[in-house]
């Protein structure tokens, strides 16, 4: 969509949404179309494909029969916008309604719905006005997506278009290539599954994300029609849980402590000559090793774990799982030794992975700017370019934009009226554009999966705000709530409630607390003192944002890594403070942090988010560069083996040369 289409379209939206009769065809032609229609046909044609575009915008354009009075009086079609059918209804919400509401559109953080959850939440403060409530310290969840295959793949299913993608079968072990009707994608036993028909097989089949071996094409040309109110969480109660069983891995002795945390010592399998003479040849050579019996129940998510370890570890048994950590090594050695691509980052910004901005993004962001600034009188033009993420300098072109439209006459009362001379906004003629439009698919599954997914946190379950809030939605959204089945969310509650608990009550007292932590990167045990400062999770793993005093700084602490937590006595000493964002980030990057130059994949293009990466810079094959900060780089080539083909460091050289070497280790464990 051009500019000038734009401009068109919300010139023709404010035409018919202001005709109390309608408008017929000739005057649409003479006053909306009279520069870019050449002809009947050519404005017949336009005028189409503009109807289409509004009503995927949520305006839907009605047509006014006029039959005549008689013979010489011949029947006429007139068009106009309803005022009310496309219009979101008035969402009246108490402060433990925002609360929970809040709560619940803040869960996609980086994921694809995290815009449309934003979006939503815009469209009910100008339909309602968002109370000022506080978020509790201790209740801020949020989802974490299944990298670029989920934003792939919601996309897909919204616009309903069928999908490509290469899959290991899991009753074969091969690489099967996969094209699927996507109905629902939904989380199970920790995992993302998608379900939906498999038109190779003509059934219905789940595909668990974690096994996806490439991108997901999306094929734009194709549709399909899902069955009616299917309800995705409702297909995945039925699947069962993979067994649990056991494999024997060889561990460098005093390394791996998290691994041996859930581990047990084991006997060599009887007969396994091989591995006994492996484990016999690395101990003489090298240093000594334990056999370890590890459960599991996912050979792929395991051996996703057992591959970052590189040479301190080997899978002795099953096949299945020393193939699933031989492939991710195999993988990632092969794209460490591709050439080098050229980048160029000279165009790319600070924040998240850069997006081309189209005109249907900013006739999206316009439909809401002028409502929300009917409700926002007076706030400073970076104030409202902050809230809609975009540069000054863009919301200052939507603001011409407007500033030019209204109805056909074009009479100075007759336009949008937007003044910001002085830096501050102010809008008194907004010419019906002042109620927020219906919510989109993707904004009601935000919102009503997000709801549904606190569910799992006792305190916002006993209450009834969570059960009032949703019916609210449910009752606004309309048609378009009802796809909501198609997307479920994990589960959030905390697995160690005690340490929460106790988390949380520090917070509340201000009191210090002290902790034995095991840190995975380093691969040990620490004593610290820290004041901690909020609570948040990431699906149903839960951390605590604190001030370290041994490492003199802010830190994020793992619930399930706390070998032991007890108050000090002492109450905060620090006065460091989080920095206000929400939620807060798993990573803190600091200026002097390592600038670390890495190559993604298409399917590894959402680590750049994950890792907020500084700046992004696309390659041709759908792939980036991105440059991340990094506090602890000794872990890097462990990053580099667990991702297995999807990322590679290509600066600096020493780590890229550590990273290659950690996995040539690793595979030449197996090579012998």
């Amino acid at each position: 969509m051009s500019a000038q289409r734009t401009e068109r379209l919300l010139n023709l939206l404010i035409a018919l949404l202001n005709s109390k009769y309608g408008l017929r065809r000739s005057e649409l032609r003479e006053k909306i179309y009279r520069a870019g229609a050449a002809n009947d046909a050519a404005f017949g044609r336009m005028f189409e494909r503009d109807k289409n575009d509004l009503r995927e915008f949520g305006f839907d354009v009605e047509t006014v029969m006029d039959h005549g009075w008689n013979s010489e009086d011949p029947a006429t079609t007139r068009y106009r916008i309803g005022k009310e059918s496309n219009r979101l209804p008035d969402v009246e919400l108490t402060p433990d309604e925002w609360t929970v509401l809040l709560l619940a559109s803040q869960l996609w953080e980086q994921a694809a719905l995290g815009a449309a959850a934003t979006n939503a939440m815009r469209k009910l403060q100008a339909s309602g006005g968002l109370a000022d409530v506080e978020l509790p310290a201790g209740v801020q969840p949020r989802i974490k997506p299944a990298g670029q295959a989920f934003e792939d793949l919601v996309a897909a299913m919204h616009a309903q278009h069928p999908v490509r993608f290469r899959y290991l079968a899991g009753s074969t072990g091969k690489e099967e290539e996969r094209v699927v009707e996507p109905w629902g994608l939904g989380s199970r036993f920790g995992q993302w599954y998608l379900v939906g028909h498999d038109r190779v097989r003509g059934a219905q089949r789940h595909f668990r994300l974690s096994r996806f071996t490439s991108a997901v094409t999306v094929l734009e040309k194709e549709g399909f029609t899902p069955p009616a109110a299917f309800n995705v969480r409702a297909e995945l109660a039925g699947l069962p849980e993979l067994p649990l069983t056991s494999a024997v891995v060889d561990v460098r002795k005093g390394r791996l402590l998290g691994l041996r945390k859930r581990s047990a010592p084991a006997a060599v399998v009887a007969g396994d000559a091989v591995a006994e003479e492996a484990v016999a040849e690395e101990a003489g050579a090298d240093g000594d090793w334990d056999r370890l019996a590890v459960p599991y129940r996912d050979a792929e998510l395991l051996g996703e774990e057992l591959a970052s370890y590189g040479p301190n570890v080997r899978v002795a048994a099953p096949a299945e799982l020393a193939t699933a950590v031989q492939r991710r090594l195999a993988s990632a050695a092969a794209f460490a030794a591709a050439p080098a691509p050229s980048f160029d980052f000279a165009d790319a910004g600070p924040g998240k992975r850069p997006r081309k901005r189209t005109s249907e993004d900013q006739l999206k962001r316009m439909l809401q700017l002028v409502p929300f600034l009917v409700h926002n009188q007076g706030l400073h033009i970076q104030d409202v370019a902050d809230r809609f993420g975009v540069t000054r300098r863009e919301l200052e072109n939507d603001l011409l934009i407007l500033i030019c439209s209204g109805l056909p006459q074009g009479y100075p009362d007759e336009l949008l009226d937007i003044q910001w001379e002085d830096d501050h906004v102010f809008i008194s003629q907004s010419l019906e554009l002042n109620r927020p439009v219906r919510f989109t698919v993707d904004e009601a599954c935000a919102l009503l999966t997000g709801l549904e997914t606190l569910n799992g946190l006792p305190e916002l379950a006993e209450g009834n705000a969570l059960e009032s809030v949703t019916l609210k939605l449910m009752a606004a959204a309309g048609e378009e709530g009802l796809r909501a089945g198609a997307l479920s969310g994990p589960e959030v509650g905390p697995a160690n409630s005690a340490n929460l608990d106790l988390i949380r009550s520090a917070i509340e007292s201000g009191s210090q607390l002290h902790l034995v932590y095991l840190s995975a990167q380093k691969d040990s045990l620490s004593e610290r003192d820290v004041d901690p400062l909020r609570l948040y999770s990431m699906d149903n793993t839960w951390y605590f944002e604190a001030y370290c005093h041994s490492a003199a700084g802010l830190r994020n602490f793992r619930l399930d890594r706390i070998e032991d937590l007890t108050p000090n006595g002492k109450p905060i000493a620090s006065p460091v403070k989080p920095d206000g964002g929400f939620p807060a980030k798993l990573f803190t990057p600091n200026d002097d942090d390592t600038l670390v130059t890495v190559q993604l994949t298409g399917r590894g293009a959402g680590l750049a988010d994950d890792y907020y990466a500084e700046r992004t810079a696309a390659l041709p094959d759908g792939g980036m560069v991105a440059e991340i900060r990094f506090g602890n780089t000794s872990w890097l080539p462990m990053f580099v083996a667990q991702h297995g083909g999807t990322v590679r460091i290509l600066a600096p050289a020493a780590l890229a040369e550590a990273s290659r070497e950690w996995i040539d280790a690793a595979l030449a464990r197996y090579a012998s």
